[in-house]
């Protein structure tokens, strides 16, 4: 394969993985109150009932969010050992420095996540951990504006992910 066909294939998984973990983040939520509302494991209901419907609620967003925790800190860290090698492809190609800017405005937005956002909603989100919501304590404003920041930020890499690719398809057609 040549350098534009390997530029466009990363991109593709990098583009793959950004929305997927977005999937499955939200998922990992919905999930629990399906299960709690809807499941017919008649373990899992009478592990619920003995435990009560509302600690069993708490326990698992818990384990949701420590996974999401997980999820996120390495799909960060492989946004950038994807978008590395895909920057070093796309330099070597001849009239790509729209791409080119593109992809070094896409690792500078994901390390911006990744040694600021990512460690602050890890930090404040474990702080909101079995925290009763009523009233609303006041990290979870906090939080919000994290996790807002988080998701506009990654869909700018997904828009400036699709901004490269397309830039490198058309040079190749032309």
């Amino acid at each position: 394969m040549k350098a534009r066909q390997w530029a466009i294939f990363w991109l593709a998984v990098w583009l793959t993985g950004t929305v997927l973990t977005a999937i499955v983040a939200t998922q990992n939520f919905y999930t629990i109150d399906r299960l709690l509302e809807y499941s017919q494991n008649d373990s899992f209901q009478r592990a619920v009932q003995q435990l009560g419907r509302a600690p069993a609620r708490d326990l698992l967003r818990y384990l949701s969010s420590e996974l999401n925790r997980l999820y996120f800190q390495y799909w960060n860290i492989a946004q950038l050992a994807i978008g590395i090698p895909v920057l070093w492809l796309v330099v070597k190609l001849p009239h790509a420095a729209r791409p080119k800017w593109a992809i070094v405005s896409m690792l500078g937005i994901v390390l911006l996540m990744t040694v600021w956002i990512t460690p602050q909603i890890l930090s404040v989100g474990r702080s909101l951990d079995f925290v009763p919501r009523n009233p609303a304590p006041p990290q979870l404003r906090t939080f919000g504006l994290l996790h807002a920041a988080y998701t506009v930020m990654d869909g700018i890499v997904l828009i400036l992910g699709v901004i490269a690719t397309l830039g490198i398809v058309q040079k190749a057609e032309s």
